[in-house]
């Protein structure tokens, strides 16, 4: 039997100690494994039953998605509500907010870590010897093998990238792009933590050194990167951080909670947490910590603690029976799996992050500015010749069917870009540069619907809102379903536009071009975006429509209630 002793603060009062009630508690069908995940009021925890489970936070099961293999411990949730996890063979699925899969990807190897997000919704895989990066859509775009194995599970650097460090004693730096840069560090870390803050790529130097808090086992602490006094060490075993506002927070072995500043150069308080984080399990985590404007919160499979930013212990759980590191969510609810099989979820804190209600994660805090267009040059004539535009297309496809566009994105999306766009003024086209071929258009658009990046809709929309041309326009329909994911809402108002407004003309090819984008869009993100698709599938599937467009849009809303 599970049992959890809570711990409760309160100012001038002395507290009491006392056995938890749960909330609720709901069977899993096996013992959870990894940390759940949990956004906008939903958690969804992986089980040793093969099976993935989302709940909502008062307890009603929500979905359930069944996996033919063994699951890896690791689960991570894009801001569309996108669901990310691996088999323990090597198998990367995508399943949408309602646990229906969208696609899946053989990477050879089991991931060593959990799957990190980039600012367009990137997903940076780590495996023991690699690190690969595919999009929303499950297109690889570059693959690093690595030196060593991973002494850390890899962290983002708040800067679009990310860090790892290897046993072989080196830190890697490598950006959203694949560019990596490699420091030598005198022995093998426990733990790295970006000390950069978050901002936009643009505002950044181009070649900054970002600092890197070092952690060692011993408790020593370095900084890599940047002007930084010396550091006092840890009393001891450092086994969990995060940072936040250029203070990190650190969790160590013996249960102490300490919170320092790399700026001040000095540790700034430390306090007992009252539960002594367990022996890692199956998955290698130890610790997970949360630092936000509420505060400072350890987690371990040996229970919790809340502390104030100033150092101040609110509150302590003990947990006997946990089968992995609970996780504690934005509305003070703390979820932890239990070795009689059942999710327990108790109500810590009344007090809430505060973000504005909606079924999506918070925004992205960065940009990496994609497809800016090229400066005029004066070679526009040849660079935009059949001959040359073949030969490039030849060299972004030949990239991207061996995942190594890497450090090129960035020049073939402009290209491509300034390619698709060329008849069109909002992209800054050039008036002398002679127009392109609709055929070489369309295939632009192709090429940045594999290229994938979110950063891409407004454009998309953009081109496909006021493109004369009806097949680049219906391309460009295709390329943001292909994509995904539309979180600003940019595409599906454009559709709605073209499809609700009265007295416009409408091409056929466009009609069901828009038919299939929006069932990809409601496929991919589920509600709030299957609301509004349905209402643009409904009108295409209206008597005054084509019968191919009718069809088509019958078939896309079947699909959405299987």
């Amino acid at each position: 039997m599970k049992k959890i002793f809570l711990m409760l603060f309160f100012p001038l009062t002395v507290y009491a100690q006392i056995e938890g009630v749960a909330l609720w508690k709901l069977p899993v069908g096996g013992k959870v494994i990894g940390l759940p995940s949990v956004q906008a009021g939903s958690v969804v925890v992986l089980s040793e039953d093969k099976t993935v489970r989302a709940f909502s936070r008062q307890g009603h099961a929500l979905w359930t998605y069944e996996s033919a293999k063994e699951l890896s411990p690791y689960i991570t949730r894009s801001r569309e509500g996108a669901n990310y996890l691996c088999t323990a063979g090597g198998t990367l699925i995508a399943l949408n907010r309602i646990g229906r899969e969208l696609w899946r990807t053989d990477m050879k190897a089991s991931p060593a870590g959990p799957i990190l997000l980039g600012w367009d919704g990137r997903l940076f895989v780590p495996t023991d010897k690699s690190i690969s990066c595919y999009t929303t859509a499950g297109r690889l775009l570059w693959y690093k093998n690595l030196e060593g194995s991973l002494a850390a599970a890899p962290r983002l650097d708040n800067r679009g990238g990310l860090i790892a460090a290897l046993d072989t004693g080196e830190l890697l730096h490598i950006d959203g792009f694949g560019k990596t840069a490699v420091t030598q560090l005198s022995e093998t870390p426990a733990l790295i933590i970006s000390l950069a803050e978050a901002e936009p790529q643009e505002k950044g130097k181009k070649d900054e050194k970002l600092p890197v808090l070092i952690l060692y086992k011993n408790g020593g602490l370095e900084v890599i990167g940047g002007e930084y006094p010396a550091l006092p060490g840890l009393p001891a075993h450092p086994v969990g951080a995060a940072n936040r506002n250029g203070r990190t927070a650190v969790a160590l072995k013996d249960g102490q909670v300490i919170l320092l500043s790399a700026e001040e150069g000095k540790i700034l308080w430390a306090g007992k947490s009252g539960v002594a984080p367990a022996e890692s399990g199956e998955d290698g985590q130890e610790t997970a910590m949360i630092y936000d404007e509420r505060g400072i919160y350890m987690l371990s499979k040996a229970g919790a603690a809340g502390f104030t930013e100033q150092g101040q212990r609110q509150w302590f759980i003990r947990i006997i029976g946990a089968t992995a590191v609970p996780i504690f969510s934005d509305e003070g609810m703390l979820y932890s799996g239990g070795n009689d099989w059942y999710l327990y979820a108790y109500r810590l804190e009344n007090r809430t992050l505060f973000r504005q209600e909606s079924l999506y994660g918070p925004p992205p805090e960065g940009s990496y500015r994609l497809g800016l267009p090229f400066p005029e040059r004066k070679d526009y004539s040849n660079r935009f010749s059949e001959s040359e535009l073949k030969t490039q297309f030849s060299r972004i496809d030949k990239a991207l069917a061996e995942g190594r566009v890497g450090e090129q994105e960035k020049e073939f999306t402009a290209f491509l870009m300034e390619v698709a766009g060329s008849l069109r003024n909002s992209v800054k086209a050039s008036q002398a540069k002679p127009p392109v071929q609709f055929r070489e258009r369309i295939q632009a658009v192709r090429l940045l619907a594999v290229l994938g990046s979110q950063e891409l809709i407004p454009f998309l929309a953009d081109l496909f809102s006021y493109e004369p041309d009806p097949l680049v326009k219906a391309a460009a329909a295709e390329a943001i379903g292909a994509i995904g994911v539309d979180p600003e809402g940019l595409g599906m108002r454009a559709f709605s536009l073209e499809v609700l407004s009265p007295g416009l003309m409408k091409d056929e090819s466009v009609l069901l071009a828009v038919a299939s984008a929006v069932g990809d869009l409601c496929r991919f993100s589920g509600p709030p975006v299957m609301q509004a698709g349905s209402s643009i599938l409904v009108a295409l599937a209206g008597a005054d429509k084509p019968p191919r467009v009718r069809n088509r849009a019958l078939e896309e809303i079947k699909s959405l209630t299987r």
